[in-house]
């Protein structure tokens, strides 16, 4: 897959470089709201953290569905297996799902259409990443740490943490991290996949990229 420069920004992630360090950080208590519609196991993706926990989100099909659908693909193929959470700021995102840990790759299936709808980025939603172009996104997705609603209808909202948000929280932090916290195994609850025991290495992995400082103010692309 072709490298995509980012072409475009979003003011609140271009603020001076001190900023993001003075963002707030999520109290270990900060519970995420109850599921708004009916929990199912067909629609719930499991992310077995090798922090040690799972964390449980509810898929949204009723406001993303190729976008679920693309998710839930690749987790049954075991594509996000032993990939790493390249990119995590404090107080804002955990983002993952590039096999490289570039953050610049993705799957071999096509881009999405973007499907951007009224789903608030609150803390624990869960959104696709993507590039310059709307309709760019295609494996990597982000999990709110905190909430930041100048992403409402800019990116594609597909579900929210439902259990586990306190692995969610201990996600390594970096661009890449030092140590970067791993997906072990990425399933659908109805196939009833029990956690892994080993870490599985992600095929295809590269060194990642050296990170400036720009890349700590650049919108959240793949």
């Amino acid at each position: 897959m072709p490298i995509k420069a980012l072409m475009f920004c979003l003011p609140i992630l271009f603020a001076a470089s001190g900023a993001i360090a003075q963002e707030p950080t999520a109290p270990a208590h900060m519970p995420t709201p109850a599921a708004t519609v009916p929990v199912e196991p067909e629609n719930v993706l499991d992310l077995d953290l090798s922090n040690g926990g799972r964390v449980r989100i509810q898929l949204r099909p009723d406001i993303a569905p190729n976008h679920v659908e693309r998710i839930k693909t690749l987790a049954r193929q075991g594509f996000y297996d032993g990939v790493i959470f390249h990119r995590v700021i404090e107080g804002f995102m955990a983002q993952t799902g590039d096999p490289t840990g570039t953050g610049q790759g993705g799957s071999e299936l096509p881009d999405l259409k973007a499907e951007f709808n009224a789903y608030p980025h609150l803390r624990g939603t869960v959104s696709m990443a993507r590039a310059s172009s709307d309709d760019s996104a295609n494996s990597q997705f982000f999990i709110m740490l905190m909430p930041r609603f100048s992403l409402d209808r800019k990116y594609t909202a597909l579900g929210r943490v439902i259990g586990g948000m306190e692995y969610a929280d201990a996600i390594a932090r970096g661009e890449p991290p030092a140590n970067p916290t791993r997906i072990l195994q990425a399933s659908i609850e109805a196939d009833g996949k029990a956690p892994p025991t080993q870490i599985p290495a992600a095929s295809g992995a590269s060194p990642a990229k050296d990170i400036s400082v720009d890349d700590l103010n650049a919108p959240i692309g793949k």
